[in-house]
């Protein structure tokens, strides 16, 4: 699956923040884009982890 990220450069400690908008609550950080990127690319696959988790427990009557 293939997500689009928004990154945002923080001025303040010089590091990124990177959020996913397709899953709410889904964002991360890192000093460098780099370190950015890969962090954001574990976070999707924890949320899309718990979606498809919830999809199995939930029972359909």
């Amino acid at each position: 699956m293939i997500f689009k990220v928004v990154v945002t450069p923080d001025p303040e400690d010089g590091g990124f923040t990177v959020s996913c908008p397709a899953l709410p609550g889904c964002h991360s950080e890192g000093e460098t884009l780099e370190e950015a990127l890969e962090n954001i690319r574990d976070a999707i696959a924890g949320c899309v982890a718990v979606l498809n988790e919830r999809d199995r427990t939930t029972a359909i009557y």
